[in-house]
């Protein structure tokens, strides 16, 4: 294992060496001055290596993040529904549409969709641990199409995401149980 990092190191460094002490090309402009570029505050730097924003970029609200596959239009289902009764949309595929309660905090790799801060909710898990969601999620509208799972959990997978800030709901003999969404595709909406 050492001494594949010691070769991974050395893959990544030394082109990076050698292009620290490549002579700079003639025809590059010199570095404004911190004087011009403060006089022209909007202007971006002719020599910055970072791209101006597109013409088209959507400010910070009201943007659409997808994730996974396109939504393929399943049948819809509200989460009413969903949680009220889960047996009828065990195995099935749908969409449910919800407000994200919490998601992973360390990697995004699932996130809670709820009616209210109180209650049960659906635990959205990616398909093939193929894609995450931001972990600031929370709060987003969400939209999501996957395959209705009604599971109970063992006891650690239960400890698990209560250490990451979820909310496990148990049945009337204590045990962890809840419904999930293995999501194909994601939509959140801010």
């Amino acid at each position: 294992m050492k001494t594949f990092r010691s070769a991974l190191l050395t893959l990544f460094a030394l082109p990076l060496v050698a292009l620290a002490e490549a002579p700079a090309p003639a025809a590059q402009k010199p570095a404004a001055k911190p004087a011009e570029a403060a006089a022209k505050p909007g202007k971006v730097q002719e020599d910055c290596p970072h791209p101006p924003p597109p013409a088209d970029a959507k400010p910070a609200s009201g943007w659409t993040l997808t994730r996974g596959e396109a939504l393929k239009g399943a049948p819809a289902v509200k989460l009413a529904e969903l949680l009220a009764k889960p047996q009828a949309h065990d195995g099935k595929t749908v969409r449910v549409e919800g407000q994200v309660r919490k998601a992973c905090q360390k990697k995004g790799c699932w996130m809670e969709l709820a009616e209210g801060q109180k209650g049960a909710g659906v635990r959205v898990t990616f398909k093939d641990y193929g894609f995450f969601v931001p972990v600031d999620s929370a709060g987003s509208a969400a939209r999501v199409e996957g395959m209705v799972k009604v599971t109970e959990l063992s006891e650690a997978m239960a400890k698990h995401y209560e250490a990451e800030g979820a909310m496990v709901p148990r049945g009337s003999d204590g045990k962890p149980r809840e419904v999930q969404l293995v999501a194909t595709g994601v939509e959140l909406r801010r």
